[in-house]
């Protein structure tokens, strides 16, 4: 099967990183969490082990808190997505058929997602960080399939290999821009000007999808990244193969 050429993919890379800004958009204006930063999550967990421990025994607080449950809820669903993308090493991480099979399956999680939140009836934006807008099964729900489809395509764009990295997590993206020995030169750049336009997608993904779900809702935002998404899908057609060595050599 044909693989993509990662330094002509920047297109759909780009676009990856402008849906993790759109989801956690979503996630995040409802109950403070990050379904695609993974990192908080699991911290927020450590914490909550160590409040078990915390005061005199017989005066501890052992109850498990909503914030808590939905920090697990998104760290475990993540990896599930995650797990899901290593069915791209045996089809080939890199082959037209995966990525766009992969990218499918985001929008397939993230249309059930949008769904389940349409059916829960609850809230997209909560009023503060003690009174979270989702709470009900069906919010779970959401939260996990949402959160698995950040999962699968960190994984996937891992796996391409680019200076997008995994278009999910940018700390080290900023790290790395930052520690660019070419960032201030005035001409082209490949490993600045991606690392530049993932950051600048990202922001903007996050703040379209804000504007939007203020206006008409969470499950209408994640509709409209379901198709998004499918765009996206059909973009990898149109990414150049990848030449062999022999042929770029000369």
């Amino acid at each position: 099967m044909t693989e993509v050429d990662p330094e002509l993919s920047t297109f759909p890379l780009a676009a990856y990183c402008f849906m993790t800004g759109w989801i956690d958009a979503v996630s995040f204006s409802a109950i403070f969490v990050w379904c695609a930063f993974q990192t908080g999550n699991s911290v927020q967990l450590a914490l909550a082990l160590a409040r078990l421990f915390q005061g005199s025994p017989g005066h501890r607080d052992t109850s498990f808190h909503l914030a808590d449950k939905q920090a697990l809820t998104s760290l475990t669903t993540f990896v599930f997505g995650a797990f899901i993308g290593r069915i791209g090493d045996r089809i080939g991480a890199r082959t037209r058929a995966w990525l766009f099979l992969g990218t499918i399956i985001q929008a397939l999680f993230m249309m059930a997602g949008a769904i389940a939140l349409w059916k829960s009836g609850q809230g997209s934006v909560a009023s503060g960080r003690a009174v979270p807008a989702w709470s009900n099964a069906g919010t779970y729900a959401c939260l996990g399939l949402i959160s698995a489809s950040m999962g699968l395509q960190g994984i996937m764009g891992k796996r391409v290999n680019t200076q997008f990295a995994t278009t999910i997590v940018l700390t080290t993206v900023w790290c790395e821009l930052m520690a660019d020995p070419k960032l201030f030169i005035a001409r082209r750049v490949s490993s600045r000007d991606h690392k530049v336009i993932a950051v600048t997608s990202l922001f903007v993904g996050g703040f379209c999808s804000r504007a939007i779900l203020q206006s008409i809702g969470s499950p209408a935002s994640l509709g409209i990244g379901t198709g998004l998404r499918v765009l996206i899908a059909l973009s990898w057609f149109f990414v150049p193969a990848k030449r062999p060595a022999a042929s770029r050599k000369a």
